[in-house]
């Protein structure tokens, strides 16, 4: 069912569904779907996640369409790009998570259930005294290190998000660790 690829005009179907046409993205879907889950698949190498990924592709495409500047590149560079990076985030993703048996779990829960109320002070104590110490710190390096170690975001990550140079995070992160570092001492 799919059209010569010389034929097809991706830069039109693009703009028709940024225009809420959803026989465009259908046409999309039919001429480039089965391309576009061999590149999830080459890079998540797993089916089903790579089926979750096209799918995922196609919903931002439908809704970030009206976000293609054909002055910047081809419609179907663009859509190839939408899921080459989903792909990528995904493996992003699954590389933060910890896999853990069974018989790690039940021990790990075992272990917190055996700690005591002084346990529990001391804890609650270096956690306040933590607080503490990232309420001294200025704007950027506390904000900076809660994204690496509560929201688990790479330097770039943190860099985009603050709209920061990368060397500047790096270096907030650093500076603010060993502010941290003395502060806890």
């Amino acid at each position: 069912m799919s059209i010569d690829s010389s034929v097809f005009d991706y830069d039109a179907a693009l703009q028709a569904v940024a225009a809420g046409d959803r026989h465009a993205l259908q046409r999309l879907y039919q001429q480039e779907s089965r391309y576009l889950l061999g590149v999830a698949l080459r890079i998540v190498r797993q089916r089903q996640v790579a089926e979750d990924i096209l799918h995922d592709a196609f919903v931002n495409i439908w809704t970030r369409a009206a976000g293609f500047d054909a002055a910047r590149g081809t419609g179907r560079g663009w859509i190839y790009s939408v899921v080459r990076h989903q792909a990528l985030n995904a493996m992003r993703v699954r590389e933060r998570e910890v896999a853990a048996d069974e018989e790690t779990v039940e021990a790990l829960l075992h272990t917190n259930q055996a700690h005591d109320a002084g346990d529990a002070f001391e804890i609650n104590a270096s956690l306040g005294q933590l607080n503490d110490c990232l309420a001294h710190l200025d704007g950027a390096k506390r904000t900076s290190i809660l994204y690496a170690y509560v929201d688990g975001c790479s330097h770039s990550e943190i860099a985009a998000r603050l709209k920061a140079p990368l060397g500047s995070v790096k270096a907030w992160i650093k500076r603010g660790l060993s502010a941290l570092r003395e502060c806890m001492a």
